[in-house]
Order: structure tokens, then sequence, then C-alpha cells
């Protein structure tokens, strides 16, 4: 498009030097106001210096969760946006070698986790750690915090996360208690929930990016609420807790949810959030606008350190109720 302009110009140059010896000079004035017109309002009508869509690969294929679910809904929300381009890598399934799984991390600005399963190939590993080191944003999207307990450099870039045998010596627990991050070096295991229902988030920090706008209080669909999640706990900017209610089996603390890590030069963006559903048009989670929403700002914010847009939508959730965007955009 930008090629297309340039060359419109350069032809409009050239056709008014050759008319200008034949027609009279008002004419030709009046011409060259008109072609610059015409070619402004080109220029305002096509994004010809618009912003290419962030190249995104979303790591997939095995999990203890619907991840056929999940990556499908993950991809639409991201893609439908128009922010993003995303590329699929599916692992073997679970049990099968993973040796050929290798990937290429050169060619992406953001790697989205949903994938927590068995362990990736010796390059895939080192070519993700020198992604991150390097610059390259990463979303850590639910139980992709529970993958890879005995993988010291995942659980930094992920700063918390459970179950998988992780306990007092995988980190302290953290949570929210006397208005800032407390770490809890007790003894006990990591990664836990009660049962699925609505919760309201609690934002902790306005003057970040991602939070720009955004309420302090908002109700978030049905959906897990993890707790008493542990690890390096080298949380950078907590966004969102939420209250894990004892009377629906969970800790009674106020758990992190969503929150941002840094490791070398990168920047990650990790969402408890979006326990998927049984199908796409059944997952809740997923299908929250407050999820989507956060979830777009925060990929947004890990691939280029800032948010274009920062204005709240209409169909963000409110304090007194949740919303959905039942079809993912």
């Amino acid at each position: 498009m930008i090629d297309y302009f340039i060359g419109m110009v350069i032809k409009s140059i050239i056709f008014v030097k050759l008319t200008e010896s034949n027609i009279l000079h008002k004419t030709y004035i009046v011409m060259k106001i008109r072609i610059i017109a015409v070619l402004i309002i080109g220029m305002l009508f096509f994004p010809v210096f618009g912003k290419s869509p962030i190249k995104t690969l979303l790591i997939t294929g095995q999990n203890n969760h619907n991840w056929r679910v999940s990556h499908i809904a993950l991809k639409q929300i991201l893609e439908n946006s128009g922010d993003f381009i995303v590329d699929l890598a599916v692992s073997p399934s679970q049990g099968e070698s993973m040796e050929k799984f290798i990937l290429d991390f050169s060619k992406y600005s953001l790697v989205v986790l949903d994938y927590n399963g068995d362990s990736w190939s010796k390059k895939t590993n080192e070519g993700f750690l020198d992604f991150v080191k390097n610059g390259g944003g990463v979303v850590v999207y639910h139980a992709a915090d529970n993958a890879f307990s005995g993988w010291k450099e995942y659980n930094e870039i992920c700063a918390l996360g459970g179950w998988e045998g992780r306990n007092e010596n995988s980190g302290p627990w953290v949570y929210w208690k006397d208005n800032s991050l407390y770490k809890d070096y007790s003894k006990g295991n990591g990664g836990s929930h009660g049962q699925q229902h609505e919760y309201v988030l609690n934002g902790r920090n306005k003057k970040h990016p991602i939070m720009k706008n955004l309420p302090e209080h908002w109700i978030h669909g049905k959906d897990e609420l993890y707790d008493r999640m542990r690890g390096p706990g080298n949380i950078k900017d907590i966004l969102y807790t939420a209250y894990s209610d004892p009377e629906k089996g969970g800790s009674g603390r106020e758990e992190p949810l969503i929150f941002t890590v840094e490791y070398g030069k990168g920047k990650i963006f990790h969402t408890m959030l979006g326990h998927a559903g049984d199908q796409l048009e059944n997952n809740p989670a997923m299908q929250c606008a407050g999820f989507q929403i956060t979830l777009l700002r925060g990929a947004e914010w890990a691939a280029t350190g800032k948010i274009k847009d920062k204005k709240l939508t209409k169909d963000f959730p409110t304090d007194k109720k949740t919303s959905f965007r039942t079809i993912y955009k």
C-alpha cells in the first residue's frame, strides 16, 4: 500500500510537469490541489502506516485442562482484535518423543504458553530461554504455570506455579496481606483451588499501562480461583488479586491472579484466569470480557512494552455484574 501511494505521487508530479506547458497556470494549480487532496483522503482511509500485527507463537498440545478448546479461544481472542497474528505449535501427544518438537522463536515477538505436559526438547528449552532473555514477550496462561516444576528458569519466568510436586522447596506461598505482597515460607504443597464460581478481581496498581482506565473491582465469569501457589515469587507488578473464599473451598487469602514478571530483557504477563470449558460455546471463564481485555492488553504490553488503546470499552465487567464476549471479540 505504501508503494502504491508513492507511485501515485510520482505519477502526479510527472503529469503536472507535462501539462504545465500546455494549459493555463490556474488550471494546473487547481489540478495539483485536487491530486494532493485525493492522496490525503486515500492515506486517511487506508492504513498506509498502520502497525503490523504482532507475530505470536502459541504453544499447546498437552495439558491437564481442555487445550483443544483453550488454544482455539486464545487464538480467536488475539486475532479477532486485529493486533496479533498467531501460529500454533502443537506438541506430540503425552508419552511420545519430544526430540523433534523443536521450535524456532526467532520469527516472533510474543509466545503464549497454553501447555502443561512432557518436557520439551533441549533445543526448544534453550531457544525459549534465549528468546525471553533477549527481550521476547511471554503470556503465561492459566495451567501453564503448573508445568515444568523442576525447571528453575521456567519457574522464574512464571514467578508462581502449582501442583506437580511443588512444596516449600519450590519457594514461598505468595499472597496479598496488609496492602502488599507477602511471602510465606511455611511448609505445605503448592497449588489448589475451590469450586468454580464468579468472583471479584481487586486492582492493585493503577499506574501500570495494562491497568489504565480499568476498574478497580470487577466480577469475573465462573472460573477456578488458583490459590496457595508457590515459586520464586519474583513478581514485578501485581495487577489484580481475588479473595479465595473458604466457603468455596478456598484458602481464605487474597491471592495474586494477574501480574507481570521480568526475566532478562523479556516481559512476562501472567494470568491465572481462564479455565477452559467443555466447548467454545460453553466457556464462561474465557468468554468473560474482563479476561479477554486483560489478556489482550497484557499480550500487547509483553510484546511491545506499551498499550496503544487505553480506553475502557463499554462491555467491561463492573463490580455489579460480569459481561461476556461469547464469540471472542
